[in-house]
């Protein structure tokens, strides 16, 4: 059973993807306007946003934004609004990510990392929630990370800022699926792009940006509410979570090496 509604069209919908300058968020926005979507991207760097929306017209917008400015989201949505009269769904992609032992944690480098991937989150959903119940429509998307479902190796502040995505997105849908709001929390495996290109370990089922791409929009359409690939690799971890600590600890180091 869907969790939300399925989209069956793509052809004129009006999507907002946040942190669309690179990666998976640059894929998304590609492989939405092969569809016929309206695309409007987000991100901090100006150019390449021009560079991505150039040749598609009057359905893209470029729209450069800093997700820990929470004062520039609201004039970023009312462009949006101004252009297409409102808009379909939002997917917040923007994050950042550093490998981190526990023996280098230091504050000023974690906070700036949560600053990015939780409270960029944070900061762009309350006038986007706003948006979607003035119109009684629309969807959300946050896109976290496989790093959210438990404790591994190099993940000690990213993983963190994923474990609190999934549990706000959780209670995003109780909030918001009552009043017709459509909620999705995509947790990608590896994907390969420039910050994964930082990882020193093997990474396991890792694909590209337009698997994980075309993997999100394939759950859009189906209404699901948790988006997570690839599922070889995936559904392995949601299964290591089940155990006990004394085996996932043992079986997370040996696939790790760390």
């Amino acid at each position: 059973m869907s969790l939300n509604p399925k989209i069956r069209d793509w052809r004129g919908r009006r999507i907002w993807v946040i942190g669309a300058s690179s990666g998976i968020g640059a894929g998304l926005a590609q492989a939405l306007w092969q569809r016929g979507a309206r695309v409007a991207v987000s991100a901090r760097r100006g150019a390449e946003l021009e560079q991505l929306t150039a040749v598609h017209g009057a359905a893209a917008l470029a729209l450069p934004l800093d997700v820990t400015d929470a004062a520039a989201v609201q004039p970023a949505l009312d462009r949006i609004v101004d252009a297409w009269g409102g808009v379909d769904l939002v997917v917040l992609c923007a994050g950042t990510h550093q490998p981190v032992r526990a023996w280098e944690l230091e504050s000023a480098a974690a906070r700036r990392l949560l600053e990015i991937n939780l409270h960029g989150v944070i900061h762009c959903l309350p006038p986007v929630v706003a948006r979607l119940l003035r119109q009684g429509a629309g969807g959300v998307a946050v896109v976290s990370s496989i790093a959210g479902y438990g404790g591994l190796p190099t993940s000690l502040v990213y993983g963190a800022s994923k474990a609190a995505l999934n549990n706000l997105t959780e209670t995003l849908y109780l909030d918001l699926a009552p009043r017709g709001i459509s909620v999705y929390l995509v947790c990608p495996g590896f994907v390969k792009t420039p910050l994964t290109d930082r990882n020193e370990f093997p990474m396991p089922a890792l694909i590209s940006v337009e698997a994980a791409a075309a993997a999100m929009i394939t759950g859009f359409e189906r209404g699901e509410f948790e988006i997570h690939f690839p599922k070889r690799f995936t559904r392995l971890l949601k299964f290591l979570r089940l155990l006990p600590y004394r085996c996932y600890f043992a079986l997370v180091r040996r696939g790790t090496g760390l």
